[in-house]
């Protein structure tokens, strides 16, 4: 049996690499802590945390208390 693999849209707004790398973990693990994001992606919680700052402003993603989520 052929299993399909669900294709995954990445803004065209997003222009760095590393914004496209954070938005593409939180699609496909359901959101995440930015201990999450520094772990599964080994970047600097520095610059995760303005990824995400980026993120959250052009309205990309969304803080739910610790986790981030893609906006909906």
């Amino acid at each position: 049996m052929q299993q399909t693999v669900p294709t995954i849209e990445v803004p065209g707004e997003l222009n760095s690499p590393a914004a496209k790398l954070v938005y593409l973990y939180l699609t496909t693990h359901d959101g995440a802590s930015i201990t999450d994001l520094q772990d599964g992606l080994e970047m600097k919680k520095i610059s995760l945390y303005s990824i995400l700052g980026t993120l959250s402003k052009r309205g990309f993603v969304r803080q739910d208390e610790e986790r981030y989520h893609i906006a909906n």
